[in-house]
């Protein structure tokens, strides 16, 4: 495969950014997206020219580090991480726009690297159980019920790509904040903090300058781990009733 590549490139966070036009060539439709960057940053250094900077870790679709806007669409043309996206998507010959996530909370760093480290306040606002559940085996006896823990295990699949927030056209964080506060509020270790992390957690979100949920949707369509959009109505439940609480 031939390809043309649009790519977004900024040499610092208050440095003037542009697309940059580069071509690769026989390249195999077998390899991932992140692939096809790694070839063409060999071809940029053997060139002596600065290789593209772009966010990865483990590659398998389990950290969230990757994260690009393919062709106008978070992580690419399907519902998967860049870096599970293949080039068989594409046709021989396509011209393909690379840019960033696109957020005011999350700035770029250098050219595809935004910074999201505003998704670890979220997190270290509330995003965690303190409350002593006892040791490992005494934790695992606690009874949980199937359909909360069904309930638990589908939200605690969001892995913080960000692909929510880079899709929404209010730069949102709701459906990221929802998932964590869903997770960790259907389960009894999660009771004791129930209303004080979902405000503290969507209080800092706000704080963050993500934009409002308008209900759109597309946040919930992107999203690789099919995080609902149910998620949010609840999120939305539990903050009111903690609220009249508070």
């Amino acid at each position: 495969m031939n390809l043309t590549l649009r790519i977004w490139r900024q040499s610092g966070p208050d440095a003037e950014g542009a697309m940059n036009l580069y071509e690769v060539a026989d390249v195999s439709p077998d390899m991932s997206f992140l692939e096809l960057l790694d070839t063409l940053n060999e071809q940029l250094i053997l060139r002596g020219e600065e290789p593209v900077a772009f966010d990865h870790d483990c590659r398998e679709g389990i950290c969230g580090a990757c994260g690009m806007v393919i062709n106008g669409a978070a992580h690419g043309p399907e519902q998967t991480t860049t870096c599970q996206l293949h080039l068989r998507e594409f046709k021989d010959g396509d011209v393909i726009d690379v840019e960033p996530w696109r957020a005011a909370a999350f700035p770029v760093v250098k050219d595809l690297v935004v910074d999201r480290s505003a998704f670890d306040r979220i997190i270290g606002s509330g995003g965690y159980v303190t409350a002593p559940t006892g040791s490992a085996p005494e934790a695992h006896a606690t009874p949980v019920p199937k359909p909360a823990a069904d309930t638990a295990f589908e939200h605690a699949e969001c892995i913080g790509c960000g692909a929510c927030v880079a899709a929404c056209p209010n730069g949102s964080a709701m459906l990221f904040t929802s998932a964590k506060v869903v997770h960790l509020n259907s389960l009894p270790q999660g009771g004791p903090e129930r209303e004080s992390r979902v405000l503290d957690m969507v209080d800092q979100m706000d704080a963050e300058g993500f934009g409002g949920c308008t209900n759109t949707g597309v946040c919930a369509t992107v999203c690789p781990k099919g995080i609902p959009l149910t998620a949010i109505t609840t999120m939305n439940r539990e903050y009111l009733r903690a609220a009249r609480k508070a």
